[in-house]
């Protein structure tokens, strides 16, 4: 399968996040999974990118026209995209992926699951997003997700369409049963 893993190219102030990122970009190449992602060297992304190379296992990077990601580009990926714009990579990211992970990450990781988010409730793309809630990460984000629920602005059984786990064991679990 393709995997895409959406997380901040910082590595978090707790060392577990870039420990968790480490060995699930290695569980993805022991299982025979390719990474489809942001194509940073640096934080999380470099972590899981690594964790998969180092392993053996095959990576694609997306890399948009902007000045900073360019001058953090991984440069020894299986295979590079070269997009003009934020928005042609994260369509260029869902087109090329079967499932959608979530590591921590900031601003722009939250745009990421938010666009698959959304497309999943419109019934658009109905690929798995996969939470990984390292060390209570995103307990925040799914309170407020329920909160959205609660206040009906949400359909009542569509959080189900996020998939909160804390292991990358219950991640490899999940994308083997699809």
């Amino acid at each position: 399968m393709k995997v895409a893993a959406y997380c901040g190219s910082r590595p978090g102030v707790r060392p577990e996040y870039m420990e968790f990122a480490a060995k699930f970009g290695k569980a993805l190449a022991e299982n025979g999974h390719t990474l489809v992602f942001g194509g940073s060297h640096v934080g999380l992304m470099g972590a899981v990118a690594n964790g998969v190379l180092d392993n053996g296992g095959n990576v694609i990077g997306v890399v948009p026209d902007v000045e900073y990601i360019k001058s953090v580009e991984h440069k020894t990926l299986t295979k590079t995209y070269y997009t003009a714009t934020m928005s042609e990579r994260r369509n260029k990211m869902i087109e090329l992926s079967d499932v959608y992970v979530v590591l921590p990450g900031g601003p722009g990781t939250l745009d990421e699951m938010s666009e698959v988010y959304c497309l999943n409730q419109l019934d658009i793309d109905k690929k798995p997003c996969i939470m990984a809630n390292v060390a209570g990460y995103y307990d925040m984000l799914k309170a407020f997700y329920t909160q959205m629920m609660t206040e009906g602005f949400l359909v009542d059984d569509s959080l189900d369409e996020l998939i909160f786990v804390s292991s990358v064991e219950e991640i490899i679990d999940i994308i083997a049963r699809l």
